[in-house]
């Protein structure tokens, strides 16, 4: 057996590198259509924008490509990571050849359910449509800004309009193959939408009562404690946290005003007052519950203890014109006097908001392989498909008997592979041919067609019923 291990790897390995990079258009990840629970009632979606499966692909491919920087390095994936909750562990996120972004990227976990519909720390952007392309168009972050040389949108629009599968995508999603702002904007808005996490134990928990207030079940008896704290207000010898970041979607109220932190990344010097949004509480840590990133605007606070230090004692800084109301009762900064076991009991609770799935679920995954290249197959797709500059069509899929190939005159190799990554076919070919598949078992396959002359290679996922 162990003479058989080093095959067996290498034979996974090649599976995928096979299958990486592929989108199926016939088998989409379901975006439209996932669970949620009852208890969550909050939707910001706009009513022409409603989450569509074929769009919400297409804007994951969006969001991972970065060929919409101006010089391919920096995708929104850049700076919204799924291993850390789509938000970013260095304060400053790094943007075009090394500039950094003025604000911490924030979570972009469950920014569906919020009564928010305004985006960044300091609400300028009306809608998640609205902030999609504004990192685009930002100099320092993506590069299409149109100012200090910069391209402009329409740039970008001409650039990615000349790639093959963004015309496939476009035509797939809309039903036509012309690319404009507003559709990169609804189909980046809804990939972000789509993205949920209701798998905490928190949830495990509510669902087994009808009242969030009573303890719940499954929680320790600290983390019981940290919820009554969280949910009462300071006169009920609570810490009076729902005030701000409201019921079980734990999103921040819309009226909220500045909440005492007023500097600016990068800067100890700099005050800033126009932060007042926040995203979503869940998720603040992954599920080994080390933080998903520093805190706030400014990335200032780094510990979950930093945080509930700060509400503890509202700094009382004469700058701050801006701070809400609730953080300053009978006008003074709150003192809460929370007690250190108090303090510990919050911070268990907020570790109870975190959830699993989101983290590795494909469907919120880079959907590009380890060289930054992407496959559509599906017979969703037009007969006609382009690779290295010629058109090819393979039909019909899935397959019974005959596979044919239609492809220009030349040299190519043509191979095709099981899904243990095992070589079936290799054959050459240089006009319309024929496979015949009838002996192959039932299944997924692979076909790789080898442009001799370019070395290019065109790949197709197929199924033999």
């Amino acid at each position: 057996m162990k003479s058989k291990l080093p095959n067996f790897v290498a034979i996974l390995g090649l599976v995928f590198v096979l299958i990486s990079g592929t989108i199926d258009l016939d088998n989409l990840f379901d975006y439209a259509n996932q669970s949620i629970p009852n208890y969550i009632n909050k939707d910001n979606t706009p009513s022409n924008n409603a989450i569509d499966n074929k769009i919400a692909t297409l804007g994951r491919v969006l969001f991972y490509d970065k060929k919409l920087s101006a010089n391919n390095t920096i995708a929104c994936a850049s700076c919204h990571k799924q291993e850390k909750a789509f938000g970013d562990d260095a304060t400053q996120s790094i943007g075009l050849s090394g500039g950094l972004t003025g604000r911490h990227s924030m979570r972009l976990i469950n920014s569906r359910f919020s009564d928010e519909e305004k985006f960044f720390w300091d609400e300028r952007a009306t809608s998640l449509e609205n902030q999609t392309t504004q990192p685009i168009q930002d100099h320092v972050e993506m590069g299409f800004s149109g100012t200090n040389g910069d391209g402009d949108i329409y740039d970008l629009i001409t650039k990615i309009s000349a790639i093959d599968y963004y015309q496939q995508l476009f035509d797939f999603a809309f039903g036509e193959t012309t690319i404009t702002e507003e559709k990169i904007q609804l189909a980046l808005s809804q990939f972000i939408r789509s993205i949920q996490s209701f798998d905490s134990k928190y949830d495990m928990g509510r669902a087994q009562v009808n009242n969030p207030n009573v303890d719940f079940p499954n929680f320790t008896a600290q983390e019981n404690l940290g919820k009554r704290l969280f949910i009462n207000p300071p006169n009920l010898n609570g810490a009076g946290c729902t005030g701000c970041h409201r019921g079980d979607e734990f999103d921040i109220d819309p009226n909220s005003r500045n909440n005492g932190i007023i500097g600016v990344a990068g800067s100890i010097t700099d005050t800033d007052l126009t932060n007042f949004r926040a995203p979503t509480l869940r998720d603040l840590v992954n599920p080994n519950g080390n933080l998903n990133g520093p805190m706030m605007h400014d990335g200032s606070l780094t510990t979950l203890l930093d945080v509930i230090n700060h509400y503890n004692a509202i700094p009382n800084s004469s700058l701050n014109v801006q701070l809400d109301n609730r953080l300053r009762p009978g006008g003074n900064p709150q003192q809460l006097n929370l007690t250190n076991d108090e303090k510990l009991a919050l911070e268990a609770f907020l570790k109870t908001l975190t959830g699993v799935d989101v983290y590795t679920n494909e469907k919120w995954s880079n959907p590009f392989d380890s060289n930054g290249n992407i496959t559509l197959t599906g017979s969703s797709l037009s007969t006609q498909e382009i690779s290295f500059g010629k058109h090819i069509s393979i039909y019909p899929n899935p397959v019974r008997d005959n596979l044919f190939v239609n492809i220009e005159d030349g040299n190519y190799e043509v191979y095709i592979y099981n899904y243990l990554g095992k070589q079936i076919v290799n054959e050459k070919l240089t006009t319309l041919k024929s496979l015949y598949l009838n002996d192959l078992q039932k299944g997924v396959y692979l076909i790789n067609i080898i442009d001799l002359e370019t070395k290019k290679t065109y790949r197709k996922k197929f199924i033999k019923e």
